[in-house]
């Protein structure tokens, strides 16, 4: 069949598509980001084609045939939970990052381990050489791992090596790197990502072949490329950080084999990725006792509740307009609160600069961090300090009200492993339930009650 070619303009910020060149995106409204590119379609890339050969037909669902796929562990226990309990054969995961956050160092420990298990592991680099790459293994102590290396960015070359090779796991570091020969558009571009990711997919879905990608991020934090790049893949994580502190975050935002929004925490060293078994101590482990402007929050990431410290500095405005910084959480929450703190409990803080930090680089935004957002703003306002062994969990309303929390029970046995005797937390989450021994409960119902009780 003769190839049909595609000729169309497409905007390399938002994706926007036009057929002729525009000057200005009429969707985001940038300049000059218009390119050029012609789309040649071929009959084998719209068919799903296994490696067998076998194309894809339409099958009646009772017909169907389900196979309960085990999934394969690594070594990484972090990683299994992100993950939703193992690497899915057949599936696609993709991974983002700030450049140098260590998710190429992530992904050859991967490679190592489920080497080790017996699969069959391709890494292909389109951005570093085999000799960068063995640098690194020796790094890390896995340089004898047996595992291929490949470093191509040709889509039809890497797919023909997994029709040969035929691999059980397959490495793509990254995306924005890999081309479709057919494609006449440069590498990263909206169509090549687009391209490539499809046909990874293909491979991935028609093959049972686990495939990861590594996503170069943008400098607002979202993965470059088409947004519809998330929608494709199966599974989305993010590896963040500071480049400058040992610690990282995995966080899944997207999974189709387990829960969203689930956390691993691991600490980058000399060796490699190291996971942390029990981060809410990591977190709390250089507080300031007695210091003012501080307060415990048990937030639940996913299925596991975390410990985290609240930081919040007050102090008088010297211009005009009073300032407010965050680093952890969201600004608009931060900024509702003081609003409720200022109308409902009687802090004076339009005239006060507030920053305000989740500490460790955690980034928190769920409702159940309001309660110590707040404590943490009063007590650096009043320059009252919070006592050592004491958290706070709760909803804040725009009335003032302390509203009922998810999870409750596994919070408060978390804050209990950690030695914490006091906790505050709604009035109506106080059920039929135990606490463990040596917790007490504090119900509050309203915002300028638990300031009472606080700062007594």
């Amino acid at each position: 069949m003769a190839k049909k070619t595609k000729t169309q303009f497409i905007c390399q910020e938002c994706g926007y598509v036009s057929p002729k060149y525009l000057g200005r995106c009429p969707n985001c409204g940038n300049w000059n980001t218009m390119v050029e590119e012609v789309e040649q379609n071929t009959e084998d890339r719209r068919n799903r084609v296994s490696l067998t050969g076998e194309r894809a037909q339409p099958t009646k669902l009772k017909d169907v045939v389900f196979k309960k796929e085990t999934r394969v562990q690594t070594e990484l226990v972090e990683l299994n939970r992100v993950l939703g309990g193992g690497v899915v054969p057949g599936s696609l995961v993709l991974i983002g990052g700030d450049p140098g956050i260590g998710k190429s160092t992530l992904l050859l420990q991967v490679s190592h381990q489920l080497a080790a298990t017996g699969g069959t592991v391709l890494y292909v680099s389109g951005e570093e050489s085999a000799q960068q790459i063995k640098l690194r293994a020796e790094r890390l102590g896995s340089s004898e791992t047996d595992f291929y290396l490949y470093a191509e960015t040709d889509m039809g070359e890497i797919s023909r090596t997994i029709e040969n090779l035929k691999p059980d796991y397959v490495i793509i570091d990254s995306i924005q790197t890999m081309t479709q020969p057919d494609i006449s558009s440069v590498a990263g571009s909206v169509s090549q990502v687009r391209e490539t990711t499809a046909e990874l997919l293909k491979l991935a879905k028609t093959n049972g072949i686990a495939i990861f990608i590594v996503g170069h991020v943008t400098k607002e934090g979202n993965i470059a490329g088409p947004r519809m790049l998330e929608h494709m893949v199966d599974t989305v994580l993010y590896f963040e950080g500071e480049k400058h502190h040992s610690f990282r975050i995995l966080r899944a935002v997207k999974n189709r084999f387990g829960s969203t929004n689930e956390l691993g925490i691991f600490e980058m060293r000399e060796q490699g990725l190291v996971e942390v078994a029990n981060p809410s101590q990591v977190f709390l482990e250089e507080r300031l006792e007695g210091a003012t402007g501080s307060a415990i929050v048990v937030a639940m990431e996913g299925s596991r509740p975390i410990l985290v410290e609240v930081q919040a500095l007050v102090t008088p405005t010297v211009f005009g307009n009073a300032k407010r910084t965050t680093t952890g959480l969201d600004f608009n929450r931060v900024s509702l609160i003081m609003a409720v703190l200022e109308k409902r409990a009687g802090l004076l803080l339009q005239n006060q600069d507030a920053y305000l930090k989740a500490a460790g680089g955690v980034k928190l935004n769920e409702p159940a961090i309001d309660l110590a957002v707040a404590v943490a703003i009063a007590s650096s306002y009043k320059e009252k300090g919070t006592e050592a062994t004491e958290c706070f969990i709760g909803e804040i309303g725009l009335t003032g009200e302390i509203r009922r929390v998810s999870s409750v029970e596994q919070r408060i046995k978390e804050a209990a492993k950690l030695g914490f005797k006091k906790i505050y937390l709604p009035k109506n989450n106080m059920g039929d339930w135990k606490p463990p021994k040596g917790i007490e409960l504090i119900p509050v119902a309203t915002l300028a009650e638990t300031l009472r009780k606080v700062f007594r």
